[in-house]
């Protein structure tokens, strides 16, 4: 047993001797908690969710006894490395996590440290007020997290920094001593011998510290000044989690403002864009965003929805908010004619506005795919005085040229703060040294123009040893000796802040994986391990997809566990990259059990900003780990039900009289891997396929062509939506023809990894439906998950150049109706319609064609996010029948006991319906049946 193995058991039995119950120390766990969103990767030993701040007490105790280093983490969207450690990592996002109080006449709102920031807004929000500070990650952020960072967010100008905001925090040190800070603090040695180390020093304090507000770098230490009431409370804001733990923060509250106005500006570089932020802050907005060309290309290259833009390769997003809409229009005209933009837009509609904030929220994640190499942080959120940020940008992009590097800047550009991305070589020859020479010269550069290495993500691993750069040696000298008074021990998230790592320690190991895979992955060059690390830890799949339209991730939102999330699948991935802690390459069962809940629903394809793509990793892990091997029962069968739905749909009367009967289904059931909670679906009495070919053919006529494209659970199973699809296609003036000839996607034998055999049917598919396509027909799939297929997966399974053709003309219904010439939905003024989108057709061919369809009949839609939690096989799998049920209660089922008695459900997947059919005895509708009404 080595050193780091008898240590652990130290700690646990410690921690279990305790009356710690939620800890892991799994490796499975391990792996998840191993980054956060930065490069760097320190394994811990256990993992503690404390349930009650008792728990918290009782960690620090164990942690002290057997000097294990303690880490707290809230969401772990860090990105300078502040929120991994070797020893515990307590997670407070679990349990501790409830907003308290909102005291609107005070102001304030009281919460544990794990409360997620879109929560606590949520209910002051009820109360007409607010939290000022609004980080880009706020669907996930905890205000724990936010207080150890000083984190700011996009709306600082009008709010401030996290320390701004802070009225109390309760906390405990490492020695125990539990500390009540703001107000009226209680007699404590700890504090007295803090005052005594500022009364020492407060010409260097006076004269190195809060020179401007974006400097969060170090100890923020000109908050215990006299002059500023020796505020301990908002002294640690920003301290990282290296002093106390928080327990509790009581924080303030501002009023709401009752009108916004966004005002885009265009220029020709985002150095020019800088320029002008001295000008624009004299109007004094509520934030000063600046935006790089190449992040909102992103967006439009992968078919998201971009309002219109005014011209130029960088913008500046002004908001003008308050209480008098025409004071507000006023103010924004005349910032617009002071501004020397080329170009500028004033945008009204709210929810334009709220798209280009979500573009820039997902700036850390989308710029990753900007560049020809990927971009990443390391060198993330310096910040110089305003009036500085153009000689900055300019500067920094000199230094950039010199080392052969890139970077997209963004950032919060009215408080001269940057977000930068740049395309670090780090798995090449010297990468790791091209990086700290890199580090050393740009800090040196923003130390020259007065300006702090960190503007609001803290210094962590990525910067903390540059902190004698920017500032004096008896500055350095101070942050140690208030380390020694909270943690003379240094167990509090050490090598953070004093007595620093190395910079280019514990980075992460190479992310290229050389393996011959089943799957092209396209746009990661074939390599797996490039496309796991996709995935940076901006945990967007950690947020709340309620109230979004999101789909990712399903499971997650129905368990909250973080290893089934899409970000923790893709930890464990990166771990089995990496092969030191999750050692069994594919057939791991760390990463077996992280991909099991994994629905293949492929919402994180478009909802994760880095493009993350679980689905299709999930799909390589199964093909490599089962290669030639004994496969899961419902591999065989629910893997392969195309094929055993073609061989009995002849004798489907029998078939179906088998179904029904309770021993036999019974049987079915165990032989298919089915759980017995699960019905079975039955067939068609006829084909789909066989029903058209009886039709009288029509005569050849000047009408334009349409194919349908059939399907095998349109086929086989539920023919209706196909019949209606056919009424309706002829109805808006279409010679239709329905595809005669079985033409499989391979669909579920994607899913469950099955990708030899996918492919030789994908390719057979492509073979039969590309004529139609070279020939002008446009072909409409009536199956989502299966219509994906064609817009997706074909051309990763196939390097055959008509898979791009036929993805490129294969169409829903609703977006083929949408641009066909004279077509008008039906009235349906008065009707109730709830739609629950296919996951697959929400995430990959989108959804906007059929609401747009829907809203023109005049019927009242509802629209459900997320995943309805059948997803194919998954929720019929034996093992999963709970999850699935979970993930229906999200959305779906709520949806439906509180529709009124004649409300039409429509779902477009096969999947959706029978979960629909099974839960609630409820038949939903098909689109085309729909509109055949």
């Amino acid at each position: 047993m080595t050193a780091v193995d008898t240590a652990t058991r130290d700690v646990v039995a410690e921690l279990r001797r305790r009356g710690i119950g939620d800890l892991d120390d799994s490796t499975l766990t391990r792996a998840l908690y191993s980054t956060d969103a930065s490069l760097y990767r320190v394994v811990p030993q256990v993992v503690v969710r404390p349930r009650s701040v008792d728990e918290v007490l009782a960690t620090i105790e164990a942690c002290r006894t057997t000097g294990t280093p303690l880490t707290s983490r809230g969401a772990g969207t860090s990105i300078a490395g502040n929120a991994v450690g070797t020893g515990v990592v307590l997670d407070f996002s679990r349990h501790l996590n409830r907003v308290h109080e909102i005291d609107a006449e005070a102001r304030t709102a009281t919460v544990d440290p794990g409360t997620v920031h879109a929560v606590l807004q949520k209910a002051a929000m009820a109360r007409g007020l607010r939290f000022g500070p609004d980080p880009s990650t706020h669907t996930r952020c905890t205000v724990g997290g936010m207080i150890g960072n000083n984190a700011c967010g996009s709306r600082a100008l009008a709010y401030g920094r996290t320390s701004d905001n802070v009225v109390r925090l309760d906390a405990v040190t490492m020695a125990g001593e539990r500390l009540s800070l703001g107000g009226e603090q209680a007699a404590s040695s700890t504090l007295d011998q803090l005052k005594s180390i500022v009364a020492d020093e407060l010409a260097v304090i006076r004269t190195e510290f809060g020179t401007f507000g974006r400097q969060v770098s170090g100890y923020s230490l000109e908050h215990l000044l006299p002059e500023n009431g020796f505020d301990v409370a908002t002294f640690m804001a920003g301290t990282e989690g290296t002093l106390a733990t928080l327990t509790s923060a009581t924080v303030r509250l501002v009023e709401d403002p009752s009108h916004r106005l966004m005002l885009v500006l265009g220029y020709g570089s985002m150095a020019e864009a800088a320029d002008d932020v001295p000008a624009i802050l004299e109007f004094s907005p509520t934030a000063c965003e600046g935006l790089d060309s190449r992040i909102v290309n992103v967006v439009r290259d992968h078919g998201g929805t971009v309002p219109e833009l005014p011209r130029g390769q960088g913008w500046l997003f002004v908001e003008i908010s308050g209480a008098d809409a025409g004071e507000i229009a006023d103010t924004v005209r005349k910032a617009a004619a002071a501004a020397s933009a080329v170009d500028s837009r004033i945008v009204t509609d709210p929810r334009e506005q709220a798209v280009l904030w979500r573009i820039r929220e997902e700036g850390a994640g989308l710029a990753t795919r900007t560049l020809p190499r990927k971009a990443l942080s390391g060198w993330e959120d310096a910040a110089v005085p305003p009036e500085r940020l153009g000689t900055y940008l300019r500067e920094q992009d000199v230094l950039l040229a010199e080392y052969g590097l890139d970077g997209v800047p963004y950032g919060h550009f009215g408080d001269g703060c940057v977000h930068i991305r740049i395309d670090f070589p780090l798995d090449d020859p010297g990468g790791h040294d091209l990086f700290r020479g890199f580090l050393v010269e740009a800090a040196t550069l923003v130390s020259s123009l007065g300006g702090s290495l960190s503007g609001e993500h803290g210094d962590g691993r990525a910067r903390s040893e540059l902190l004698p750069l920017m500032y004096s040696d008896t500055a350095i000298g101070l942050f140690g000796k208030v380390k020694s008074v909270f943690d003379p021990d240094d167990l509090l998230n050490p090598g953070v802040l004093v007595r620093p790592s190395a910079l280019d320690a514990d980075l992460r190991g190479p992310e290229s994986m050389h393996a011959r895979l089943g799957l092209r992955l396209l746009h990661d060059e074939g390599d797996f391990g490039k496309a796991v690390h996709r995935c940076t830890g901006v945990g967007k799949c950690l947020a709340d997809n309620s109230s979004s339209h999101g789909v990712m991730c399903p499971s997650f939102q129905a368990t909250r566990n973080e290893k089934d999330s899409t970000r923790g699948r893709a930890r464990v991935l990166q771990e089995m990259v990496d092969g030191r802690l999750v050692t069994g390459g594919w057939r791991s069962p760390e990463v077996h059990e992280a991909l099991d809940l994994c629905l293949s629903c492929k919402g994180c394809t478009s909802d994760c900003p880095t493009g993350t793509d679980m689905a299709t990793y999930k799909s390589e892990v199964l093909h490599q780990a089962y290669k030639g091997r004994l496969r899961p029962r419902s591999h065989y069968l629910l893997g392969q039900l195309p094929r055993w739905a073609r061989l009995t749909s002849p004798f489907a009367l029998l078939a179906n009289l088998a179904l029904r009967t309770p021993g036999v289904r019974s049987v079915i059931r165990w032989a298919a891997g089915v759980d017995q909670r699960r019905s079975l679906p039955m067939f068609a009495r006829g084909s789909f396929r066989r029903w058209a070919g009886k039709r009288p053919v029509a005569p050849r006529d000047d009408r334009p062509p349409v194919l349908i494209w059939v399907d095998s659970f349109t086929d086989y199973f539920t023919t209706a939506g196909g019949k209606a699809a056919l009424s309706v296609l002829e109805s808006a003036g279409y010679r239709v023809e329905v595809l005669g000839r079985r033409a499989c996607c391979g669909l579920t034998w994607i899913t469950t990894g099955q990708l030899d055999h996918a492919r030789e049917l994908i390719a057979e598919t492509v073979a039969t439906l590309h004529p139609y396509v070279a020939a002008g027909t446009p072909i409409v799939g009536l199956e989502p998950s299966c219509l994906a297929v064609l817009r997706s997966d074909a051309v990763e399974l196939t390097d055959d150049p008509r898979a791009v053709e036929v993805a490129g003309g294969v169409f829903t219904l609703a977006e083929l109706l949408q641009r066909t010439p004279g077509w008008a939905a039906p009235d349906l003024t008065g009707t109730h319609v709830v739609v629950q989108p296919h996951c697959h057709q929400a995430s990959v061919m989108g959804f906007d064609a059929d609401m747009a369809l829907l809203e023109s009949t005049g019927a009242t839609i509802q629209r459900l996010s997320g995943c309805c939690g059948l997803a194919g096989n998954f929720g019929v799998e034996k093992g999963h029948h709970e999850v699935s049920v979970a993930v229906a209660e999200l959305q779906l089922l709520p949806a439906l006991r509180n529709a009124r008695a004649d409300t039409i459900v429509l779902a477009d997947g096969f999947s959706c319906r029978t979960q629909l059919k099974d839960l609630a005895d409820h038949s939903a509708l098909h689109l085309a049946q729909l509109l055949d009404h």
